[in-house]
């Protein structure tokens, strides 16, 4: 049977699901509450069945830029339900789709579970704000919330580059412009040029993807700016040695540098099943001491670690803890914090010493 897209987005809605993906071989899965689950309503699709929903998303410029370099990153709007992040890819050789929903309303820290202390980075008026994590643990949408409650608070003008846009803002005090990669910027580079002239008091950066893209955040917050921004690493830690690893050996103390005087904060987060709840977030909060300056000029990294753990008086919390408390407040079961503790024995010292 020929699936109609816009029915099963609405199905993907209904269900609250966060993600779709169609691939040849399989019946149509989707992510509900972090589980992954086939619809069986649906048919195993074959080569025609993926073409012709994706053929339902593409017009003709996406189509032929999909032929050309085998992989597309854009956007589509349900109407005025939803809107989804779309990847457009090839495996094995076939088509295949994975769409992340994104919800019309953008949801409040509170809504989110976030912890409260995130209020408090939404009224920094400069430096480097970095959401981590791998993908899927609602890195843009923890920055969504926090942009939208800059936007409904303080008179601002804020510049989001992204690719693709996901969540669209609303102008309320603040002034939101938002570009999209390729739609109103041919390239990184150019984009991130060009935003010192646009006059931001804020920028969204949707990824730092290389060195040069490090190197331009770190230039826009070193002059005064707020940014937001986003990498795939799995904590505080593993994130400065990323940054500093993208340069050369003759750039890195000069990054360390630079990096130690604009980072203001660092959040790791995972998205944990919650039968409370649905899914909830465990965050890991860095926030840059006197100390934790010290170690990233130093080069000592890997003490940073020891710092967060004794640091709670200053907001700063360890993954394990986050998730430790998770668990002794009865929202996630002792079994998922393990599977999701990057370390699970000290997640258990924590869960037994209470």
């Amino acid at each position: 049977m020929k699936i109609n897209a816009t029915q099963l987005l609405e199905k993907v809605v209904d269900m609250e699901a966060s993600d779709l993906h169609i691939s040849v071989g399989a019946n149509p899965y989707v992510r509900v509450n972090t589980v992954l689950k086939p619809l069986t309503e649906y048919p195993v699709m074959n080569v025609d069945d993926v073409e012709f929903v994706i053929s339902q998303f593409l017009d003709a410029k996406q189509r032929e830029l999909l032929e050309i370099n085998k992989e597309l990153d854009f956007s589509i709007a349900l109407g005025q339900k939803a809107r989804f992040r779309v990847n457009a890819f090839f495996q094995r050789g076939y088509p295949a789709v994975a769409l992340r929903h994104i919800t019309m309303d953008i949801p409040t820290i509170e809504d989110l579970h976030l912890p409260p202390i995130l209020n408090s980075v939404c009224n920094l008026k400069q430096g480097l704000v970095i959401i981590v994590g791998p993908a899927g643990q609602g890195k843009s949408t923890t920055i969504a919330s926090m942009i939208e409650s800059i936007n409904k608070t303080r008179s601002e003008h804020i510049v989001t580059i992204e690719d693709p846009i996901e969540y669209v803002f609303t102008n309320k005090l603040s002034l939101i412009e938002q570009r999209e990669m390729f739609l109103d910027s041919h390239s990184w580079e150019i984009a991130l040029r060009s935003v010192m002239r646009q006059d931001p008091n804020i920028v969204f950066i949707g990824e730092m993807r290389d060195a040069d893209t490090i190197r331009s955040t770190l230039q826009i917050a070193e002059t005064g700016h707020l940014v937001f921004t986003t990498l795939h690493t799995n904590s505080a830690s593993q994130t400065i040695d990323r940054i500093i690893a993208s340069f050369d050996e003759e750039k890195q103390n000069e990054v360390r540098s630079q990096l130690s005087q604009v980072v203001e904060v660092i959040i790791s987060q995972r998205l944990l099943p919650s039968d409370k709840m649905g899914s909830v977030p465990a965050c890991e909060i860095m926030i840059n001491s006197d100390a934790i300056a010290n170690l990233i000029r130093e080069g000592k990294t890997h003490m940073i670690d020891n710092i967060i753990n004794t640091s709670a008086q200053y907001g700063m919390v360890s993954i394990e803890k986050s998730i430790a408390n998770l668990v002794l407040s009865g929202t996630v079961a002792l079994e998922d914090g393990l599977r999701y503790a990057p370390r699970p024995q000290e997640l258990r010292r924590l869960v037994d010493k209470k």
